[in-house]
């Protein structure tokens, strides 16, 4: 039986460096960028980046028409001083990304309007050569309830290289066409929010993570631009989605995580077999999308 001892390293002072061998399929429960700094360099075929989105919230309760509480992200980990203080937060894990990631390899940033034009503007100036923008649409998003703006009803993931040079990184077009709407694989994904059974609870009833996402998401990043054997990193791991992804499919995985609470959270779900289909969703809940993107009424 896998015991937490078994797939958690707590980063400690005294470790100045972690080996490849050491850390694969490792949760490493420690802080992103001290950790990142101990990774030899050029180890990763496959980043994906979940960064605090500073969503700059008031700090009330946000209250729907019926009366109850929304359920939002208030978490301190999202909390930033200013633009300045998380612009230059973004730029140190960002050079620790490019320093740990292949030759061939690439990263996506996941982001919202808050963050991820900021995020986009940095990793240009620091080289990063972006292949793609790809737009989650949630099928099930949260309303804009007092009804001031429009709903935020997607979120944005950046794809890119270490730079322009890159040749040869990898690219599975035949998921991408799978995924993707319309017979070119276009650069839009549509899918849920994470709900139901893979929403993580506490007993109270809570979530566990405010931010939890599905593993639909990461499982088309994972496919669609890696090969089986890879080695993946999620520096900002939360509860360990694209951990639990990447073993399902095949990959290896390193995730970092400060927050014990989502580390155990992460234990939890990667010491539980699942089954993840390389295929799309069924034909019932694509004919759903069609019908949601109004496709059906193109002439």
């Amino acid at each position: 039986m896998i015991e937490f001892e078994d797939l958690v390293i707590k980063d400690e002072g005294d470790a100045r460096e972690y080996n490849v061998e050491q850390i694969r399929d490792k949760i490493i429960w420690g802080d992103a960028l001290r950790v990142l700094k101990k990774i030899p360099d050029e180890t990763f075929d496959l980043v994906f980046v979940d960064p605090p989105y500073f969503l700059q919230l008031p700090n009330k309760k946000l209250v729907r028409w019926s009366g109850t509480i929304v359920d939002g992200v208030n978490d301190e980990w999202d909390k930033f001083r200013s633009f300045e203080e998380y612009d230059n937060f973004t730029r140190s894990w960002l050079k620790e990304v490019k320093r740990v990631m292949k030759p061939k390899a690439t990263v996506w940033v996941i982001g919202t309007y808050h963050n991820i034009h900021r995020v986009g503007k940095i990793m240009q100036d620091m080289g990063f050569w972006i292949l793609n923008d790809v737009i989650w649409i949630k099928t099930n998003p949260v309303p804009n309830f007092l009804g001031v703006r429009f709903t935020n009803a997607t979120e944005t993931l950046i794809w890119a290289t270490k730079d322009k040079k890159v040749k040869g990184y990898t690219f599975n077009k035949e998921y991408a066409k799978e995924f993707g709407i319309g017979k070119v694989g276009a650069n839009i994904w549509v899918l849920p929010i994470c709900g139901g059974k893979e929403r993580l609870r506490d007993k109270s009833g809570k979530k566990v993570h405010s931010t939890q996402k599905p593993l639909e998401l990461l499982k088309r990043v994972i496919l669609t631009t890696t090969k089986e054997g890879d080695m993946i990193l999620d520096p900002m791991a939360g509860t360990g989605t694209t951990g639990v992804a990447a073993k399902a499919l095949k990959r290896h995985y390193v995730m970092i995580e400060i927050n014990e609470t989502y580390v155990k959270a992460m234990v939890e779900r990667l010491i539980t077999p699942i089954r993840l289909t390389t295929s799309n969703f069924s034909y019932s809940y694509q004919k759903r999308i069609q019908q949601y993107l109004k496709l059906n009424e193109v002439k």
